[in-house]
């Protein structure tokens, strides 16, 4: 049994708790007495969520057990932390089997003194201010999860269910967590190195007809020639011109933009699971599966044949139904 604690205090953002809590209980309902989910405030009271829900701890933190998996949520109530709230991570903490964070809950974690010389990550928006307060933690603000040791952190709000499922698999195997995944309605799993954004939300939309256009072909057509002159002739500018305007409106170079639209393609391509890798290669635009390795080596951390087995459905025999969580002896509801 693995004693998971999930940290509540006012202002919490509700989906950092649920999202990680419904992967363990799921867990829980495929390999039962493998996971004992608990939610505990300071002093066991309801808390109000950054969105107005109740939840209703467990009870307080002073009485929970040990845990293997100590989670930090965020949301708003970060932003200005109850002193004995970060007095007590910054005892217990050190103490868990695995210290986790979701969202800005790493900047709960860093206040405590608990990320000093890390590799971590939070939400887009507060990786420059973790930073800035904490200069000996290595701020990542590109994937939506980092592991460093015991300690795993994850971006933006549904990254936690990301996290939540690459814990799952790491305790319990890839079939337990497929599961799960299916039941949610999520993929089995985004690999930690995979970006926050994607192209299109990473860049911003040109304000220029032309080169609106531009990045809209460049989406649908990743197998194209896409160099500089050739887009640029397709928008009718000079390649010089073409290049600063586009770095100019998007915030990235013609370049850059290309990479990232080819390695969204191909992953879509793999996640499919229909074509072969050299196949995926050629129609994202690489050309040759070694081009392709190097640039999902690169961005991602794996290969994409290692990436592609992560998506690869089971046979429908060997994945056992999920009944409904509520259904479960082990796992308490959350209550709103």
């Amino acid at each position: 049994m693995r004693n998971v604690l999930v940290v509540l205090f006012d202002g919490v953002q509700s989906l950092d708790v649920t999202g990680p809590v419904e992967v363990f209980a799921g867990a829980e309902l495929q390999a039962p007495g493998t996971y004992r989910v608990t939610t505990a405030s300071l002093d066991g009271a309801p808390v109000r969520t950054s969105s107005g829900l109740t939840l209703v701890p467990e009870g307080t933190l002073a009485e929970a057990a040990a845990p293997d998996t100590l989670l930090v949520p965020g949301g708003k109530g970060t932003r200005a932390p109850d002193p004995a709230l970060l007095d007590w991570l910054r005892r217990h903490g050190p103490r868990a089997g695995r210290l986790v964070s979701v969202c800005t809950g790493a900047l709960l974690l860093a206040e405590a003194g608990l990320l000093e010389g890390r590799r971590v990550t939070t939400h887009w928006a507060y990786c420059e201010r973790l930073a800035g307060l904490h200069p000996g933690i290595d701020v990542d603000p590109d994937p939506i999860y980092v592991r460093d040791g015991h300690i795993a952190t994850s971006a933006g709000v549904t990254s936690g269910i990301d996290l939540a499922l690459a814990l799952v698999e790491e305790d319990l195997g890839r079939e337990v967590a497929l599961t799960v995944a299916r039941h949610l309605v999520v993929f089995l799993r985004r690999p930690g190195g995979q970006a926050q954004f994607s192209a299109q939300l990473a860049a911003q939309t040109a304000r220029r007809e032309p080169l609106r256009e531009i990045q809209q072909w460049i989406t649908e057509h990743p197998a194209e020639d896409l160099g500089v002159d050739a887009l640029a002739a397709r928008a009718r500018l000079s390649p010089r011109h073409f290049a600063r305007a586009f770095r100019a409106e998007t915030g990235t170079t013609p370049g850059r933009y290309v990479d990232r639209v080819r390695l969204e393609h191909a992953r879509r391509l793999l996640e499919d699971g229909t074509d072969g890798v050299e196949e995926v290669s050629r129609a994202s635009g690489y050309g040759t599966p070694e081009a392709m390795r190097r640039a999902f080596v690169r961005t991602l951390g794996t290969a994409p044949a290692e990436y592609r087995r992560r998506f690869r459905p089971l046979p429908r025999r060997e994945a056992p139904a999920v009944s409904s969580p509520s259904s479960s002896p082990r796992s308490r509801p959350l209550r709103t």
